[in-house]
């Protein structure tokens, strides 16, 4: 049993997780993330979190998501939080503020290992690249169960733009496309992705995955390409695992 937490730029979520299935062990708790996002306070969220999740541990490691890259539990940069994360040790100083063990990683990778051992991907060897359709574009690339932190394939550039400002499901909404209008541009960020790392699956999370037979039948790729099972449930049970195992 171990706890994942999901910082986001809403809201701050965390679970008990059982290890051994994926399964969350406890409701998912949710707390809006403090409107001053600095380091500090967020942590006090999760210190809330934790203290109801479980009250009497001593012996928890804690896994933790930002949405950001973290580089050896560095944060280099922070778009979606207050600009104190920017460059903090984040699992030192979360460490320090909660008294105890912490692993930090991106929100996204998170997503992809909880797919990998748990979800739509598990049992699938070879190069799995996950995508989560959001606000903007997230990646996970992970290698025969070897995840490749901090990717940013949302940025790669497609038909001369940044892929995310074309293809997220946020620009879905804003532009009100059709599914097949927007299908058109999936296609072509799926098919340089394709073309860029040769996966051997595409797992496609985010909350529009709940949709997927509108949009995923239309796409013209050699790779398989299936929706996310764990939906919101990904990062959470991700961070858990890294936890233990990261």
């Amino acid at each position: 049993m171990n706890i994942g937490i999901d910082i986001g730029g809403s809201g701050i979520k965390g679970a008990l997780v059982d290890l051994t299935t994926g399964e969350f062990a406890s409701e998912r708790l949710r707390i809006a993330t403090p409107k001053d996002s600095t380091p500090e306070n967020c942590a006090d969220v999760i210190a809330r979190i934790v203290r109801k999740l479980a009250p009497h541990a001593s012996d928890l490691h804690i896994g933790i998501t930002v949405p950001a890259p973290v580089v050896h539990g560095r944060i280099p940069m922070i778009a979606n939080l207050d600009q104190g994360w920017h460059d903090l040790q984040g699992d030192e100083f979360l460490a320090d503020r909660l008294g105890h063990p912490i692993t930090l990683l991106n929100d996204a990778d998170a997503a992809g290992i909880g797919e990998v051992y748990y979800g739509a991907a598990k049992g699938t060897p070879g190069i799995i690249v996950l995508t989560t359709l959001g606000t903007g574009i997230g990646s996970a690339v992970i290698n025969n169960g070897q995840l490749l932190p901090n990717t940013e394939f949302g940025h790669i550039e497609v038909d001369g733009q940044d892929a995310e400002s074309r293809a997220s499901a946020g620009v879905r909404e804003r532009e009100n496309l059709t599914y097949p209008q927007w299908a058109k541009r999936l296609d072509r960020y799926y098919q340089a992705l394709e073309r860029t790392l040769w996966p051997d699956l595409f797992v496609v999370g985010g909350g529009v995955s709940k949709n997927h037979e509108q949009f995923l039948p239309l796409l013209h790729l050699k790779t398989p390409i299936i929706p996310a099972a764990l939906r919101n449930r990904a990062g959470i049970v991700g961070a858990a695992w890294a936890a233990v195992n990261g």
